[in-house]
């Protein structure tokens, strides 16, 4: 895998036919809070911005026929943040499922989810299962929204999985490999993702996916959530598809 790149050209308005198109794009939404502070505006305010950016990069990923798109909407580490920003995540996410719903079915996007999704209050977690179910059968493309979610929790309850399964008999020790590790994982089915892209500039990954993205292409953008619009996922794709993939090999 080739180091991240820092993506500071303008955006590419249309984004050209190219038989290397990324099977799962995953993507690190970061940088709301900054981009209200910039305007003086409340946190809240940079968490409905950026909600326009999900749309976006939704209409381009089908556009580009992106199979899987897996976004971080609100990591374990977020439910320390204070009350009334929690509360004003957790009233978008509903506005969201609300406004959403009718247009995953229209286009015949999947809905999946991944996280501690107990954690998520009654009325959010109904909402998000009835839409799940609703749109199971559709195949165009599948959205996953990480919600209340941490990879190294994700990766602990895989391993307890395991251990319980081996102490059942179910499974033996030794035939414990990558492909019995990956099945107890929450993206089990799911293909690892080719591309991650992080907006906002921060060179990290914030523990997420972190058994998944181990081969992923990692391309990171300077600008902040709110502004990232679908030229900036087709140039993301574009580097992603200057990239020699080599998995470990010459």
């Amino acid at each position: 895998m080739k180091s991240a790149t820092l993506n500071e050209n303008p955006p590419t308005e249309s984004m050209p036919k190219h038989p290397d198109i990324p099977r799962h794009i995953a993507i690190i939404m970061d940088g709301n809070g900054r981009w209200a502070k910039e305007r003086g505006l409340p946190r809240r305010e940079g968490h409905r911005a950026g909600a326009e950016s999900i749309r976006e990069v939704m209409e381009a990923c089908k556009e580009l026929g992106v199979e899987y798109l897996t976004l971080y909407a609100f990591s374990s580490e977020n439910w320390n943040r204070p009350e009334d920003e929690v509360q004003a995540l957790m009233n978008l996410l509903d506005r969201f499922l609300d406004e959403q719903a009718k247009e995953l079915d229209k286009q015949k996007v999947r809905l999946q989810a991944i996280g501690q999704l107990d954690r998520l209050p009654q009325k959010t977690r109904e909402r998000l299962e009835k839409i799940m179910a609703r749109t199971a059968g559709h195949r165009s493309m599948t959205l996953v929204l990480a919600l209340s979610y941490g990879a190294r929790e994700e990766i602990v309850a895989a391993a307890k999985a395991l251990a319980e399964d081996a102490l059942a008999g179910k499974i033996s020790p030794a035939a414990i490999d990558g492909d019995a590790f990956a099945s107890r994982l929450q993206t089990a089915g799911i293909p690892d993702p080719d591309l991650l892209v992080r907006t906002s500039g921060e060179l990290r990954v914030s523990n997420f996916l972190l058994w998944q993205i181990s081969y992923a292409e990692i391309v990171i953008v300077k600008k902040f959530w709110p502004d990232f619009r679908q030229g900036d996922l087709f140039d993301s794709v574009k580097e992603y598809q200057s990239r020699h993939r080599r998995f470990g090999a010459l």
